[in-house]
């Protein structure tokens, strides 16, 4: 069963931008797929296990970025 959680996210100013987010979400254990779009600003994160969205948020954060989960 796979699990779709999106996030707002701030700072990003060009597709590597994106890449980058989308390369540290996907290191996550249990993450399938990591998505971001730059124009319109969200990452869509596929899961097949329960990650907290805090852990997500962190590993964009490490990637130099903010986000927020969507609801």
């Amino acid at each position: 069963m796979t699990t779709r959680m999106e996030f707002a996210v701030t700072g990003m100013h060009c597709n590597s931008c994106g890449l980058l987010i989308d390369d540290e979400v996907e290191e996550l254990p249990g993450v399938t797929s990591s998505t971001t779009d730059v124009r319109t600003e969200r990452t869509v994160v596929e899961l097949t296990g329960p990650i907290p969205a805090e852990r997500i948020v962190a590993a964009i954060a490490e990637a130099g970025y903010c986000a927020t989960p969507l609801v």
